[in-house]
């Protein structure tokens, strides 16, 4: 049967969630935990956000034609609530007497990007998080943050490389081909690579929450329509809005996935959670115009969903009042200030210990007392579904 516009069709390869327990594995430093607020609070912290357009991609990477008729307008943002870790060798190779950051430098030289397999990986890194943003597909991932009180844990690593490979094994199999896309199966590769590349004799600890949406086509020719596949493990989560004239539209969403309060279904070290026996994948019928954003927790545990959808769509309005005549059409530009306004808003509340949030109400409703936003790493990909002239 044929969807709507906004409808979805949700495949869930489990059909069972996992009770919260307390095994070995829940315990240890697998586990996410709540900070004491102090803590949290005092952390010396970037004041601006990291800000771009699509994310770099290799260079010597083929060009290869899309047979989708859409594409995306993406741009992304991110603050960290402290700064990223160096990538360790053999992912970066700092020249001979440089201390520099590794993760800032992506921008001034192809042989300073971090790299897998000889290969540049993709995406940019925002404190413990991974996002990426191509013409066809945007991730955000969110490495969790206490692995990095153990010996050789990396997390920001982690999910790095979950988003290399899984856009690598994507665009692989997309272009040229016919029939289906597979995201579950995509990421499924992507972890098994991941695993490959971080085990001896280059062992690195971590785990990641993983989101991303595919953006596809159906119909025949003259009369196809974009489809949206969205991909979730965990707490990052994607959410389709459509800029109508009066309120803006919440087409659709993701939902968390947890094991227990602020302990996410995560890929990694120690963890029983697998793509194929946990990731969520629904197909989401869209329009041309619609924003798509993929958010890192640091976004929803700070806003409600119907704060995003307005700050989202009053960002892109403000742009194209302040900003459309200076730029030769293209919505990318817009995208990547709509992204950087959602997580300055976002880090308004996460900074304040009194504000109402999303987080908070969690907490309240487990018993918690737990006041104020979450202060955590922000991250935001947005883009827009346009059609290609010609």
């Amino acid at each position: 049967m044929a969807l709507t516009a906004g409808a979805r069709t949700t495949v869930r390869v489990v059909t069972q969630r996992r009770q919260p327990t307390r095994s070995l594995w829940t315990t240890s430093f697998f586990a996410q935990q709540v900070e004491p607020r102090s803590e949290r609070r005092e952390r010396p912290r970037s004041r601006e956000p990291q800000v771009g357009l699509a994310t770099p991609a290799p260079e010597e990477a083929a060009k290869k034609k899309s047979q989708s008729p859409f594409y995306f307008e993406a741009g992304y943002a991110g603050w960290a609530k402290r700064p990223s870790r160096p990538f360790p060798p053999p992912f970066f190779s700092p020249p001979s007497g440089s201390f520099s950051d590794p993760l800032s430098t992506h921008h001034r030289s192809v042989d300073r990007r971090p790299k897998v397999d000889g290969q540049m990986i993709r995406g940019v890194t925002n404190g413990d998080d991974a996002m990426l943003a191509s013409d066809s597909f945007i991730v955000a991932n969110d490495g969790v943050g206490a692995w990095a009180q153990r010996e050789r844990g990396h997390a920001p690593l982690w999910s790095r490389l979950i988003g290399h490979f899984w856009a690598l094994a994507a665009e692989q199999d997309m272009y040229g081909r016919e029939g289906d896309p597979d995201p579950v199966r995509y990421l499924a590769e992507a972890y098994g690579k991941t695993k490959e590349a971080l085990s001896d004799p280059n062992e690195w600890l971590g785990t990641t929450t993983a989101s991303a949406a595919l953006l596809h086509y159906a119909g025949n020719e003259g009369k196809q329509h974009p489809v949206l596949y969205v991909t979730q493990l965990g707490d990052c989560r994607i959410m389709v809005v459509r800029p109508l004239k009066g309120d803006p539209e919440v087409v659709f969403a993701t939902k968390e996935q947890w094991h227990y309060f602020d302990c996410p279904r995560q890929l990694g070290t120690n963890s029983p959670d697998t793509p194929e026996g946990n990731a969520v994948l629904d197909k989401v019928d869209i329009m041309e115009k619609d924003i798509i954003l993929a958010m890192s927790d640091g976004v929803t545990d700070n806003l409600w969903e119907e704060e995003i959808a307005d700050y989202a769509v009053g960002a892109l309005r403000e742009w194209k009042e302040r900003f459309a005549d200076s730029t030769d059409g293209s919505l990318a530009e817009a995208m990547k200030y709509v992204a950087q306004e959602i997580v300055l808003s976002a880090r308004k509340i996460a900074e304040d210990p009194f504000a109402a949030s999303p987080f908070m109400e969690k907490a309240v409703e487990e018993g918690l007392a737990i006041e104020g936003g979450k202060l955590d790493d922000i991250s935001v990909v947005a883009a827009v579904c346009s059609r290609r002239k010609g």
